[in-house]
């Protein structure tokens, strides 16, 4: 089943043209990667999936209904979640209530009942804290619940937003750059992470520059350059395409489909 469907996306601005006649399909259950070099359209592709602008032209669709111009809160509403590649966190909030915000749109207590602080708001409060909580320990960090968001390492900053985006129970999580700054063992771990959150249900959409993750953990690609699609399909076949090829290593396409498999996309 697809779960997005991006139709002749183009986005301007002012004479320069970002992407032109994107389209693509998410199908429910997997994770699709979206890559291609610095510049290529991938960061803005998600700013409008996400809501952040309307394209110059074009639609999106999630599951049969366009969503093409709302705005982020709406889009979230529908179950669209992402991350960002700097995360972005409320410093002089604690890790949990930093997650916990990604409640907000989930939690409906009421002007009434939050002035009075009635039972059904707290109950409504102490269930927010839970999933959040849930949230932390599902990315591994719930034994810092109580920290403050200041004393985070980049690694952990980058997983206390990835549990915020859960929070919001997303039908499917937009992850910009996931492994920008982690190291080995942390990519590693990053990499189960994310196939335990296909397993739950999630789909996800991956903006990722380390090839290796990429081609690890995706059952699609989508290649973009200087906002053009060049390449879809599943790792295999992106792997050996020579016009991708030719892009990564900056050679001539005939040369580079000549290459063994071992020296290509990795």
């Amino acid at each position: 089943m697809v779960l997005l469907e991006a139709f002749g996306i183009r986005q301007c601005f002012g004479g320069l043209v970002a992407l032109d006649q994107v389209s693509f399909k998410v199908q429910a259950g997997t994770i699709k990667a979206v890559i291609g070099p610095n510049g290529a359209g991938k960061t803005t592709l998600f700013n409008i999936v996400s809501g952040i602008f309307p394209p110059t032209a074009g639609k999106i669709v999630l599951e049969d209904r366009q969503i093409t111009g709302l705005k982020p809160f709406q889009v979230a509403a529908l179950g669209i979640s992402r991350t960002f590649q700097n995360p972005s966190l409320f410093a002089h909030l604690s890790v949990l209530e930093n997650v916990m915000v990604g409640r907000h749109g989930r939690t409906y207590g009421g002007l009434f009942n939050c002035s009075l602080r009635l039972p059904a708001q707290r109950r409504a409060e102490r269930e927010a804290r839970d999933f959040a909580l849930d949230c932390l320990d599902r990315v591994g960090l719930a034994w810092m619940a109580s920290e403050s968001a200041q004393a985070l390492s980049f690694g952990q900053r980058r997983m206390v937003e990835l549990a915020r985006a859960l929070a919001t129970e997303p039908k499917l999580l937009l992850l910009d750059e996931p492994a920008s700054g982690l190291n080995t063992r942390e990519t590693g771990d990053l990499a189960k992470l994310i196939g335990r959150i296909r397993q739950s249900g999630v789909t996800i959409l991956l903006v990722e520059h380390d090839m290796a993750l990429v081609m690890e953990i995706s059952d699609d690609i989508l290649v973009l350059h200087f906002g053009t699609p060049i390449a879809e399909g599943p790792p295999a076949q992106i792997q050996n395409d020579p016009k991708v090829i030719a892009v990564y290593l900056g050679e001539d396409s005939n040369v580079a489909a000549s290459k063994e498999p071992e020296m290509r996309l990795r």
